[in-house]
């Protein structure tokens, strides 16, 4: 397994999740009910939006999941956040980077992810990451990745904060 790896910008990173002050907040009803879409029209049992910080990934909103946080290093969403893309694994036993996840070796038997890092609008530093898993594998359609992109799009837009 590899460990989800800590850019080169990740004190920045913190210091604005800090000033943000959006860990371990209440849930919100906006965020919730995207998550909720991505469920519906996804067809997936999971869907998580991830607040990444030094040593964890803390859900701001999730379906499927009875934690609220899990493991920085083993988190998939720890990878999705180093990226400006769709970030897919369609297989995880088929990726040397997961095959031997904690998360895919044992429950929830993560066997899918896609995951997509929201940017803050006025650092441009990824602060969060919209995903959703599935315990088989899968490939999205063109259909489904234009409906995923949309629903991460709403939920960067939800963390819109003035500093």
């Amino acid at each position: 397994m590899k460990k989800a790896p800590i850019p080169k910008y990740e004190q920045e990173r913190l210091e604005l999740l800090q000033k943000l002050g959006i860990l371990d907040t209440k849930p919100e009803r906006r965020f919730d009910l995207l998550i909720k879409e991505a469920v519906e029209r996804l067809q997936v049992p999971i869907a998580t939006i991830s607040i990444i910080d030094s040593k964890r990934e803390w859900y701001k909103s999730s379906h499927g999941l009875s934690d609220k946080e899990g493991d920085r290093a083993t988190s998939f969403c720890g990878h999705a956040l180093l990226t400006k893309v769709l970030f897919v694994i369609e297989d995880t036993l088929k990726d040397d980077r997961f095959a031997d996840n904690p998360s895919v070796i044992g429950e929830p038997f993560i066997r899918f992810y896609a995951g997509m890092a929201l940017f803050h609008r006025d650092s441009n530093l990824p602060i969060a990451v919209f995903c959703i898993k599935d315990k088989k594998p899968r490939t999205l359609s063109s259909k489904e990745i234009q409906i995923f992109i949309d629903i991460a799009s709403r939920a960067e837009e939800g963390f819109d904060k003035k500093l």
